[in-house]
């Protein structure tokens, strides 16, 4: 049972009239009769919130929830009271949100059937969260007592890597609206082709395709069959040193290289090409070899699950061994990593000149989008005079890395975290379309 706020104001008028009854008489008993009145009217307030169990309320919601995307949670609630009944509906959410706001505050009217209500969830990391039970307070009209049912029940999901992300651009493709996400469509440059049958001369097949010895040999026109060479091998290489646990708008920078690698991998897999990943920090403790095969994304989103950062230091060494290793056909490697400055580069550069050496490179490495928003605004002394060097200092830095990149004949995409999807999936068009892939 739980008093209510309205219980304590009239304990309060009551309180107040007893006690002026020292200067007046008539008032005492009047703060008598109205103790008396609030008494019953708070016997029979409970008798009838208790009475009978009548409310019910569940939750509905995923099993598993998308990182750094808005997830539903719904929640329904019933009543069988006889009589309008007024709820106030708290569920309790996993504790990692630290939210308070989860309250929700309705009437019911009499026998009213199901209502439903619903809530979004951000999360911001990936693991187990566990929801608790659906706490409701009921009173009725007289509003004077509270009667507390916990209904529903506990509930883990979980949190994988962005497959919101994934629907999202799947409904785009199919539309045809991937431009309207600031994904160009770029015009694929020069012809590349392969072998893949002889077959018969057929008004309208091009003369050039004659297979003059096939010719001669069935005494007819024959002719070569080419198909564009599509089947390229895209490896996404994830960097889990300390350097990318840095974190913007609440996700680290691995969480987005996870997401990218996901929405990208479904791109490059519906361009027909074979998607792969390795995940690598002092040494290399992941890798799903490149396919297109079904159920290959729902593998790779497993694999992306449990993947953390630690505080150790990244080692591209044991990463070039393993891949020289490992991936034997010339491929396109998406490094995904962080570098701090120019003597942070130099230390890997020998190492992803080795992988260039056989591969396509690209490194894919982020802005520091709150340092430029501050170099952009004004000084107001010398002190923040000095702060705005030293944060262009860093922000002419990362260019100047993205300059030693491609001269070292390492293709390299400087981007800031929340525009990343968009940016490597332009990226990977734009090296598709000039044949840069191998």
């Amino acid at each position: 049972m739980f008093l209510t706020r309205r219980l304590y104001l009239a304990m309060t008028i009551v309180i107040l009239c007893i006690a002026a009854g020292w200067w007046w008489l008539p008032l005492f008993h009047i703060g008598r009769l109205l103790l008396l009145l609030l008494l019953v009217a708070v016997c029979a307030d409970g008798a009838v919130l208790w009475l009978h169990k009548a409310i019910r309320a569940g939750r509905q919601c995923s099993n598993r929830f998308s990182n750094g995307d808005e997830n539903a949670v719904r929640l329904w609630v019933e009543s069988d009271y006889p009589f309008r009944v007024r709820l106030e509906i708290i569920d309790e959410i996993p504790h990692v949100f630290q939210r308070r706001d989860i309250c929700f505050r309705m009437s019911l009217s009499p026998q009213e059937a199901k209502k439903e209500l619903s809530y979004r969830l951000r999360p911001t990391s990936r693991g187990v969260y566990g929801f608790g039970r659906i706490r409701v307070f009921a009173a009725s009209p007289l509003g004077l007592l509270q009667r507390r049912y916990t209904c529903g029940e506990v509930q883990n999901v979980k949190v994988y890597p962005s497959y919101l992300m994934l629907h999202h651009y799947e409904f785009l493709a199919i539309h045809q609206n991937l431009k309207d996400t600031g994904i160009k469509r770029i015009r694929r440059v020069g012809h590349h082709t392969e072998f893949e049958q002889i077959k018969d001369y057929v008004q309208g097949d091009d003369y050039r395709t004659i297979n003059w010895r096939a010719t001669a040999r069935r005494q007819r026109l024959m002719v070569n069959v080419y198909q564009d060479e599509r089947s390229q091998h895209v490896y996404h290489l994830i960097d889990k040193g300390r350097v990318m646990q840095q974190a913007f708008n609440g996700m680290t920078l691995l969480d987005y290289a996870i997401n990218a690698t996901l929405v990208l991998s479904y791109v490059a897999m519906r361009k027909e090409d074979q998607a792969g990943l390795i995940t690598f920090a002092d040494h290399v403790d992941t890798m799903l070899p490149a396919s297109r095969h079904s159920g290959h994304m729902q593998r790779m989103q497993e694999m992306l699950y449990a993947q953390q950062t630690d505080f150790g230091e990244t080692d591209f060494s044991s990463l070039c061994v393993h891949v020289n290793k490992h991936v034997m056909r010339s491929s396109l490697l998406i490094v995904y990593t962080n570098f701090i400055g120019m003597v942070a580069l130099r230390r890997q550069l020998s190492f992803l000149q080795q992988l260039s050496r056989r591969h396509r490179v690209l490194v894919v490495f982020f802005e520091d989008v709150e340092l430029a928003e501050y170099a952009a605004t004004p000084a107001v002394n010398l002190e923040d005079e000095c702060r705005h060097v030293m944060a262009e200092k860093f922000i002419y830095e990362k260019q100047l890395m993205v300059s030693t990149l491609r001269e070292n004949g390492i293709y390299a995409l400087l981007t800031a975290p929340d525009s990343l999807n968009v940016d490597v999936i332009n990226k990977y068009l734009e090296m598709k379309s000039q044949g840069l892939l191998c």
